[in-house]
């Protein structure tokens, strides 16, 4: 089998190295174009291609995969299968029905729940118990194809986004392995998913990343282990930008504290602990923050360096 692979980020090279180190034939990697990051913005290749690069793997990076340029490359190329993982363009129809085998994609949601790019920060931020691996047969629409095999993976109380997402990408690529098995073997499912089902996994915002304390603690908490370890929660002490990196739900009766204090304010200050502060319905510990430019630090060294106390809040910035 003759397989092309389309990916990105992290998750999509787990997957990428699966087939690899499974002896799959990969006859080359389609990949973004570098991009600029970092403080000097210098251009990066995306893991994906680095994994190619070093694994000996002809690349493709076409700006527009639907171009004029790439589609003739994929005519000569003649993949028996597609496989598509966090790519992050648009799959044009003569590439999704010309391979024998069709184009898979592995998902990070148990489809039709999450369809979209974000699925596994809306699994934490709605507080969900459970998420797991979709893998599907491509169509035209976004993440609406067949599904092949799904698996669960459950979800930790306090787990954030960077575990979440490393233990994901381990579950699809070995997903990915026993759907490419079935689809040789002739027995690969085909479960049409019910849209009246869906959800959507838009991308957040970056005003979505800001904390409103007169949520709720649960909200908040979510909020904080969708976004670590970046891009971060945020919130600001004055005109200082806090990124909060790490909470803790409490029982109210652990906090004999009171001192008048409403969303935002700082309950207490616990040595080893964390910084306690009001919500919308119970108080919530910081763990971890990040001042803007400096390293991850525990909430009480941050705490100590802006000589903060009981009484004084964080805020929202001013409109």
């Amino acid at each position: 089998m003759r397989i092309l692979f389309m990916g990105t980020p992290d998750f999509a090279a787990v997957s990428l190295n699966y087939l690899t180190t499974n002896d799959f034939q990969v006859i080359g990697v389609v990949t973004q174009p570098d991009r600029p990051k970092g403080r000097g913005m210098a251009f990066q290749p995306s893991p994906v291609k680095e994994l190619a690069l070093e694994k000996g793997l002809p690349i493709w990076q076409p700006p527009l995969i639907e171009s004029n340029e790439f589609i003739p490359i994929f005519r000569e190329l003649q993949p028996d299968l597609v496989v598509v993982v966090a790519f992050g363009q648009k799959i044009p129809t003569e590439i999704l029905n010309t391979p024998k085998y069709g184009c898979i994609n592995v998902h990070g949601s148990l489809l039709p729940q999450y369809r979209g790019a974000d699925p596994i920060r809306r699994a934490l931020l709605n507080g969900d118990q459970i998420t797991g691996i979709t893998t599907m047969f491509m169509n035209e629409g976004w993440d609406t194809g067949d599904i092949i095999l799904q698996k669960e993976l459950e979800i930790g109380g306090d787990e954030n986004f960077g575990s979440l997402y490393s233990r994901l990408a381990e579950l699809g690529g070995k997903l990915l392995i026993q759907t490419i098995a079935a689809l040789i073997a002739g027995n690969a499912p085909r479960i049409h998913q019910d849209d009246r089902l869906a959800t959507k996994a838009l991308k957040i915002k970056p005003e979505q990343c800001r904390i409103n304390w007169e949520e709720p603690a649960q909200k908040i908490h979510n909020l904080v282990r969708a976004l670590a370890p970046l891009p971060g929660a945020e919130t600001f002490f004055n005109t200082e930008r806090l990124k909060i990196l790490e909470t803790r739900m409490i029982n109210p009766s652990e906090c004999n504290i009171s001192n008048g204090c409403g969303p935002g304010g700082i309950l207490a200050i616990v040595k080893k602990q964390g910084i306690i502060v009001v919500t919308g319905d119970q108080p919530l510990l910081l763990t971890q923050m990040q001042p803007a430019g400096k390293r991850v630090m525990a909430a009480t060294d941050c705490a100590n360096g802006r000589c903060l106390k009981e009484g004084m809040y964080l805020c929202q910035p001013e409109a």
